[in-house]
């Protein structure tokens, strides 16, 4: 049962790129077949078909390795195959040859598998009537559909950064709860899963600018997602911010395994300081909603009440009003201040307001 939910869920995520590859491959063959009046058009079928493909990695720069691959591929095999002729070792020759090219020109593994698929492809099928280049068109013609098409109907570029940004809100805000339970109890344990937690986002601080990165290739290629340019402005900044913040309760997590070791913090402390890093945590959670909310108006709303929340911590990061003394003590509440500045710098806060 879970597999079958897993299966719907997936074809629902997939069923716009489904629609998209279906009516690039349609209609890359019926141009090729209808318009140029080539014979079974399969190449032009197939490219229109691969250069989409699945994966949210479907960038501009991967469409068009796919693209120049299933081109460059079929144009080398006819061309191999006007000088050597078909057959099996026609064939292996025009592979070995195909890969060379390609990894000479490109180091991606997508152009040159697109490429050495094609050309073998081209020298194991039959010449249609229309002569062996007619396949070089056929490519030309399903590349360009596909790319028409990606440009044309892309998916919201806002969609994958948004999610991304707001999973590493949510588990930077895990953090410092996790971090102020371990205050709280005076338990170096938690201080060090918490530690572990900060350590184990890496993977989404590594995803992060890629996502962005594709995002804003299609905001800017897609004329129906132009106007999305600003948001993704505003998600860059707010993700380079959390990046930093990320990094700096990384920071925290190991000195607060030695406040805590040390017993460099008072009971009064310890009340202040758990509380303190509860509500921030609090405010990072408000901040990821304000990062997943799609309308602007829901959006102003929700990073208005963050940024709020944010400036309360903020102003209590003094070790005096938070009963802590001591160089360790001292030492912890003042690495939460860059971590607090960048996070209210993610909501659109000025540098200098920030700090003040």
């Amino acid at each position: 049962m879970r597999r079958n939910r897993v299966g719907v869920r997936r074809v629902g995520t997939s069923f716009p790129k489904i629609i998209q590859m279906t009516v690039s491959a349609v209609l890359a063959y019926w141009i090729a077949e209808q318009l140029l009046g080539h014979v079974d058009p399969i190449f032009a079928a197939t490219s229109g078909l691969l250069v989409l493909g699945f994966g949210t990695a479907t960038t501009v720069r991967r469409s068009m390795e796919v693209a120049i691959g299933c081109t460059l591929g079929v144009a080398v095999g006819d061309l191999l195959l006007t000088l050597l002729g078909s057959g099996l070792w026609q064939a292996a020759l025009v592979l070995f040859l195909s890969l060379v090219i390609a990894r000479f020109l490109d180091s991606g593994p997508i152009f040159s598998t697109q490429l050495g698929l094609q050309s073998v492809l081209v020298v194991l099928l039959p010449i249609g009537a229309a002569g062996p280049f007619s396949r070089s068109i056929d490519a030309v013609i399903g590349s360009l559909c596909g790319l028409l098409i990606m440009m044309v109907f892309p998916r919201d570029p806002r969609r994958t950064p948004t999610a991304e940004l707001g999973k590493l809100l949510g588990e930077l805000a895990g953090i410092l709860h996790e971090c102020g339970r371990a205050v709280s109890a005076s338990d170096t344990t938690l201080a060090f899963h918490a530690l572990v937690r900060a350590r184990g986002t890496q993977q989404l601080l590594d995803s992060l600018p890629a996502a962005l990165n594709m995002a804003r290739e299609v905001a800017t290629l897609a004329p129906a997602h132009r106007r999305h340019r600003s948001d993704l402005d505003r998600l860059k900044v707010a993700a380079e911010k959390t990046d930093l913040a990320v990094r700096n309760s990384r920071v925290l997590a190991r000195r607060l395994t030695t406040v805590i070791t040390q017993g460099s913090l008072t009971d009064q402390g310890v009340e202040s300081v758990a509380g303190l890093l509860t509500e921030l945590s609090e405010a990072v959670n408000a901040l990821g909603y304000a990062v997943l909310e799609t309308k602007e108006s829901g959006y102003r709303r929700a990073v208005g009440r963050a940024r709020r929340e944010l400036a309360e911590c903020a102003a209590r990061l003094d070790p005096a009003a938070l009963q802590v003394s001591g160089l360790q003590g001292e030492g912890m509440v003042l690495l939460l201040r860059p971590l607090v500045i960048d996070l209210l710098e993610a909501t659109g806060t000025r540098h200098e307001e920030a700090v003040a």
